[in-house]
């Protein structure tokens, strides 16, 4: 079963999807990042290369020639990735497959559309029989 987490109340939600990531890389974990929206995945692949010019993370587009050596992918789409242990949804929507990963890591800003739809989110989840956690970023 998927667990999920949700990291919400984020002032700035591509800021805080991008330190869950280096975090996670920190740890040296892989990740499958899903971003159908053009802006977020391109916001978070220029943060990612800016943000830090001592901590490196290694990314690339799901659809990369390098994608299979590199363990931070961006991903518009979830159907032809062959990771599993971790999904980032940066999307409004319940990622299509997501069963397939064994943990889920949903990143909620502060605007009411994005929190709504989280909401439902969490619902889903929920009626899924999924372990869903919460960790507040106001407080970061």
């Amino acid at each position: 079963m998927t667990q999920v987490f949700f990291y919400h109340g984020a002032s700035d939600k591509i800021a805080a999807a991008c330190a869950l990531i280096a975090g996670a890389w920190a740890k040296g974990k892989t990740m499958l990042i899903y971003a159908p929206d053009k802006p977020v995945a391109d916001g978070v692949d220029r943060l990612l290369w800016t943000r830090d010019p001592l901590s490196f993370v290694p990314h690339c587009r799901a659809d990369a020639a390098h994608a299979g050596e590199t363990p931070i992918l961006i991903a518009d789409r979830l159907d032809q990735p062959a990771q599993t242990e971790r999904l980032m949804n940066l999307s409004n929507a319940v990622p299509a497959a997501y069963q397939r990963f064994q943990s889920l890591i949903e990143v909620v800003g502060q605007d009411e559309e994005g929190r709504q739809a989280a909401r439902e989110r969490v619902r889903f989840y929920k009626e899924q029989g999924c372990d869903v956690r919460y960790f507040d970023l106001n407080d970061r």
